[in-house]
């Protein structure tokens, strides 16, 4: 009897070990992909993988698709309203794709149990649906990072946020996007140009994963309570596919970079300054490389702030409001781009003068707004991490409102010395 119910025993126990394998036919992983070439890659990837033994295959749900092609897409990019996609294609492919593309490739192995895993399959293949697909992204609320934060909390009940939304981010949003963007000192200041007050506040390590990077780097060494009450580790196994070749680090801190700003600038404005000391020299040369020297910083940084004031204004790139550099960067400064030009080329003193004293004034109100922006900036309500765009512009601004050479010259020149 005793020897027949412990064979009953093992075959209930052998059944229910193949019953149990035959249900637990998932696997699901977390794929962090490097940054990549485009600006819109300078931020990484993720996706969520699921390997289904069952059909022996792997598959790749990604929430960062866009089209170029879609009907109105540089339109409803322009005023904040870019259409996203999620989709699934298959794992290998995508993987060899970033191999060739030299990017970073690693793979979190996650333990989740078989009715989670199932759930989070069920739901990836809900938001594939047509009417679940589409979603309107956001650089840092909505992206396809957030996404795949939010799936990793559902899949711990909630415990994954819990965590880390008490937890303080040792960056603002700035700082994180910064330690990306270092290595292109152009695209580098005109998107900190563009983005206001609202990205300076301290967040918590989980807003700070609207980075794929940063999700990794969480997930990695957290546990959670499964529905059993047991403790788990969330990540089996990492494993590292791929390492990018010569390509610009991902700093663990951002650089502060208003000294190089302002080092910059001091030069730019030494040699502004040399050519109006060349027209006090009745050195014409001077005058017309002092000219084009204002049209064109006019040009510059009227365009940037003109489509500053748009996105403030008109559209719903929400993460571009309360800008303090509208204060001192106006598009009054495209004013100067004309009268730099008649300055440089005109011969006729009197255009010369009148050309000179509204470069002067408009130069001068942006010396008087950064004044303001700076002393503003000694508030807690309106700081704003803007020092760099301040000092780059302010020397630029005194030379050309509050240089010595060229109205002397002019009244000189007009007869109203020497009386």
């Amino acid at each position: 009897m005793i020897k027949k119910l412990a064979f009953f025993l093992i075959l209930l126990l052998a059944f229910g070990t193949v019953l149990y394998a035959q249900e637990d036919n998932l696997t699901l992983k977390i794929a962090v992909i490097g940054p990549g070439d485009e600006l819109y890659f300078w931020w990484g990837h993720i996706a969520l993988i699921i390997e289904d033994s069952s059909v022996n295959q792997s598959y790749f749900f990604d929430y960062g698709i866009f089209d170029f092609r879609q009907d109105n897409f540089f339109y409803n990019f322009a005023f904040g309203r870019l259409l996203y996609t999620c989709g699934v294609s298959y794992a290998e492919r995508n993987i060899n794709i970033y191999k060739m593309t030299n990017r970073d490739i690693i793979i979190y192995t996650l333990d989740l149990s078989p009715d989670v895993k199932s759930m989070i399959r069920d739901l990836a293949s809900e938001n594939i649906l047509p009417e679940n697909k589409d979603y309107y992204y956001h650089h840092f609320d909505d992206n396809c990072s957030t996404r795949i934060r939010d799936i990793i909390d559902l899949a711990t009940d909630g415990q994954f946020k819990k965590q880390f939304e008490s937890e303080i981010s040792q960056f603002t949003l700035r700082g994180h996007v910064r330690r990306h963007t270092y290595f292109s000192p152009l695209e580098d200041w005109a998107l900190n140009f563009w983005m206001g007050q609202v990205i300076d506040n301290p967040i918590s390590v989980w807003a700070a994963m609207f980075l794929p990077s940063e999700v990794g780097k969480s997930i990695e060494n957290f546990t959670y309570i499964d529905r059993n009450g047991e403790e788990r580790k969330l990540v089996t196994s990492v494993e590292v596919l791929n390492t990018s070749v010569k390509r610009p680090p991902v700093l663990e801190k951002p650089r502060k970079q208003w000294l190089i700003q302002l080092i910059f600038s001091l030069i730019l404005s030494a040699v502004f300054y040399f050519f109006f000391y060349l027209y006090s020299k009745n050195k014409q040369e001077g005058r017309i490389l002092a000219g084009f020297s204002i049209s064109l910083c006019g040009l510059v940084f009227g365009a940037v702030s003109l489509l500053l004031y748009f996105m403030n204004l008109f559209t719903n790139h929400d993460y571009t409001f309360q800008n303090m550099n509208m204060i001192f960067c106006s598009p009054l400064l495209l004013v100067t781009v004309p009268f730099g030009i008649r300055y440089a080329l005109t011969k006729d003193i009197k255009k010369i003068f009148v050309c000179d004293q509204i470069i002067r004034i408009i130069w001068l109100l942006t010396v008087l707004g950064i004044i303001i922006s700076m002393i503003l900036n000694l508030l807690p309500w309106f700081y704003q991490d803007n020092l760099t765009d301040q000092l780059l512009m302010l020397p630029i601004a005194l030379v050309f409102s509050l240089r010595p050479y060229g109205l002397k010259e002019i009244l000189l020149k007009w007869g109203f010395y020497g009386k």
